[in-house]
């Protein structure tokens, strides 16, 4: 019995990742169609003129009306993420699912941005409120055309399941790149803009629906993710693994979440009344949807064993505000679909339908979905808009924006292209344009690597010489030879080598690489792959100088590059524009000014086991160890000052906020950007707190010689900790405060010129 439920969950999942990849051109049904439940009576149908189409009703009105038109067997259809027609009612198709994390994907043409680890590395929350809305335009006239041809399939409707908002709390994990970084701070300012361009400014409609996900504590390992048990202190989680989807809801008002295959604390995501109902409605006053990560209500029954039957998990689910299940398609029923034999059974009611039934009818009539488009503003965003020339350049902007310079040794950069007559450019990542995205992708018209982004720049009378020289995985050296005289015959090599989603990516992914080639997952080491550590050093020996770019989704333990190689450029998974932005920083076009939104390790012997979710000595927060690169590092081509640090009040009051203020100058001969960041910490805590905790940024643009003045308000809030039983405690006594260019050093004795410090103290 045991072994055919297991080979049966495994089959499912098996499905589901065919589903990730396989586009619109998968056959879907409703869930109703592949699932025999019994039929069973329905409740009074209201009579009258029908008031849920009446665009003048109030929405609540509307959806009241409409629901309580159905039947119970389709009331329950509708939970799924396939949603049948129900004809008698004109309630037309729907699919639930879309995907829309750095720009549309999977649903054909479509502006491709820096995968959101990039996004992060920006440090500029309304840069991301401009690409979001950039995308929610994209998504807009992309569901319009697909209705107006009849299309109501997956990767076609306005419900989109992100952003990932994740802590990245260690760099194994192969889903890390989906994510804004270990910081809930910056995940927070991020995402919050990021829903807020998703969903629109209008009083009525939603633009698109975000869906903040995976709620809560799912950071790896992500094989063990459909049976594993994330044990979390009340006080980790509170401080680390909420603190960003609490901002998401009660900030940015996403109007929908959704719930991880893991369990938190002996609850499954999906069913935790503690998740659920105590934090997520009672706390935090949500009132949207949930949904169900795709297959994850299955894992309740078949995988976590919380259950006695799929009925009482199906049923456990509804109670608990599971409102939506994903994963539904004509091949793979729903298992809301058994929620007809938990009625039967009295493991759930009619009203526990109704009630998410109504949830979910309200999310489709505030897209504006039952009224008429020329009542909707957003239905009148023409598909034109789609890879526009405005939202490329927008693409271009988002991948200058998150370049991070780690080393630049003798100024090597930026290159003078007026002097530079030979360049070489090597690696497995230099002319591949499928790595430029990362996972969760759409199509870009015309991507551009590295290698085509640097010959469109240099003058045509520079000799570009372009060598592979390896492959990501496969350890041969017959490249090699081909590299090194390339690097031999240039000025300059610029090699280009890092991860690809072969390395890393969600279990059993196959998006973002070649036909047929399956990601490894999670990441064993933090290391480059020893055939690219093999080649950078081969080109190093040629005595030219190397600067490395790198094209990743997580932090690399570059040990040996960080010491001999004179300069670095971290580049990510740059997006379609990836290749014209890395080009242009290597050439003083644009000046670098992204800052690292994770720390660089030496070596993954710094990392507590991965499956262990206590925050100790995890992420610059808890880290005690030296990191090879800290979190918010970054150079520039130019360089700034710091003066006139100002702590107001310097003895405050318990409750009242605290001002900071810094002046920044421009000290250098080019125009860049710096981001301003703020530290804080709490010196006389009673119980553990974080050594050090971002609490404000700043990206600020001056030209050489220009000053600027920022200002921060540090709350109460942000003064606070969690006790342990997770209830936020505000303690009298001394604060320290940095701002800065980067992170302070707590270990020596002076700060870095960059790295102003300030104390206050809170009375009772």
């Amino acid at each position: 019995m045991e072994q055919d439920e297991e080979s049966k969950s495994l089959s499912r999942r098996d499905f589901l990742k065919a589903a990730l990849v396989a586009g619109v051109g998968l056959a879907l049904a409703s869930c109703d169609k592949s699932v025999p439940t019994p039929s069973l009576p329905t409740g009074p149908t209201p009579s009258g003129p029908p008031i849920y189409r009446d665009p003048t009703r109030p929405f609540e009105e509307r959806v009241n009306d409409l629901v309580g038109r159905m039947t119970i067997d389709e009331k329950i259809s509708q939970m799924g993420s396939v949603a049948p027609a129900i004809e008698r009612l004109g309630i037309p198709q729907y699919n639930w699912w879309n995907e829309a994390g750095h720009g549309v994907a999977r649903a054909g043409l479509a502006t491709v941005f820096p995968q959101v680890i990039g996004m992060a590395s920006t440090w500029n929350p309304d840069l991301i409120l401009s690409m979001a809305k950039v995308t929610s335009d994209e998504g807009r006239a992309k569901h319009h055309e697909a209705v107006r041809a009849g299309v109501r399939d997956l990767y076609t409707g306005l419900t989109f399941f992100c952003p990932n908002i994740n802590i990245f709390r260690d760099s194994r994990w192969g889903r890390g790149q989906e994510t804004y970084g270990e910081d809930p701070y910056l995940t927070s300012r991020l995402a919050v803009n990021f829903i807020r361009g998703l969903q629109g400014d209008d009083p009525r409609y939603l633009k698109t629906v975000a869906t903040a996900k995976h709620f809560a504590a799912y950071s790896g390992p992500d094989d063990q993710r459909h049976y594993f048990n994330a044990v979390v202190s009340q006080r980790d989680l509170r401080m680390t693994y909420l603190p960003a989807f609490r901002a998401c809801i009660t900030e940015a008002k996403a109007y929908s979440i959704m719930g991880a295959y893991n369990e938190v604390n002996g609850e499954a995501c999906c069913a935790s009344p503690t998740l659920l109902q105590k934090i997520l409605r009672g706390e935090w006053g949500f009132d949207g949807y949930v949904v169900a990560d795709c297959g994850a209500v299955d894992d309740i029954f078949t995988n976590h064993r919380l259950a006695k039957s799929e009925a009482e998990a199906v049923a456990m689910a509804v109670k608990a505000g599971c409102d939506l299940e994903c994963g539904c398609t004509y091949n793979l029923p729903c298992d809301y679909g058994r929620l007809s034999t938990a009625i039967q059974q009295g493991l759930v009611t009619e009203d526990d339908i109704n009630r998410s039934v109504k949830r979910l009818f309200m999310a489709r009539f505030r897209l504006g979905m039952f009224d008429p488009d020329n009542q909707v503003s957003y239905a009148q965003i023409p598909f034109s808009v789609v890879d526009s020339p405005e939202h490329r350049e927008m693409a271009l902007e988002v991948a200058r924006q998150s370049l991070v310079l780690l080393k630049n040794e003798g100024n090597l950069l930026p290159l003078d292209k007026g002097k530079i007559a030979s360049i070489a450019v090597i690696g497995p990542n230099a002319d591949d344009t499928l790595v430029l995205s990362g996972n969760y992708l759409g199509s870009p018209a015309a991507p551009v690597s590295v290698l085509a982004g640097i010959r469109a720049l240099v003058p045509p009378d520079t000799r570009v010489n372009y060598a592979r020289g390896s492959d990501i995985l496969d350890s041969s050296h017959d490249g090699f030879n081909e590299a090194v005289q390339a690097a031999k015959s240039s000025q300059v090599a610029v090699v280009v080598v890092g991860l690809s989603q072969q390395l890393e990516g969600e279990a059993g992914q196959q998006e973002g690489n070649p036909a047929g080639v399956v990601s490894l997952g999670d990441r064993t080491d933090l290391d480059l792959t020893q055939v690219q550590e093999e080649l950078l050093e081969a080109i190093y020996a040629t005595g030219k100088p190397v600067i490395m770019v790198l094209i990743n989704g997580s932090a690399l333990s570059i040990n040996w590059a960080s010491k001999h190689i004179p300069a670095i450029l971290e580049a990510w998974y740059p997006g379609q524009a990836g290749g014209t932005a890395v080009a242009e920083a290597l050439f003083g076009l644009t000046n670098p000014g992204g800052r690292l939104p994770v720390t660089f390790y030496q070596s993954i012997s710094d990392l507590p086991a991965f499956d262990n979710y206590s925050m100790e000595n995890r992420t610059y927060r808890y880290f005690t160890g030296q990191p090879l690169y800290t979190f918010g590092f970054g150079l520039s081509y130019t360089t700034f000052a710091y003066r006139n640090l100002q702590v107001v009040p310097e003895t405050g009051r318990s409750g009242e906020p605290v001002s900071v203020q810094v002046e920044i100058e421009n000290t250098g001969q080019l125009p860049g950007d710096e981001v301003v960041q703020l530290y804080l910490k709490d010196v006389e805590a009673s119980l553990p707190v974080p050594q050090l905790q971002l609490q404000g940024f700043s990206r600020i643009s001056l030209a050489p010689g220009a000053r600027q003045t920022v200002k921060f308000s540090l709350t109460a809030e942000q003064m606070s900790f969690a006790d342990e039983d997770g209830k936020w405690v505000l303690e009298p006594g001394e604060f320290k405060v940095w701002v800065g260019g980067q992170q302070p050093n707590l270990k020596a004795g002076s700060q870095p010129a960059n790295v102003l410090e300030g104390r206050f103290t809170i009375q009772a």
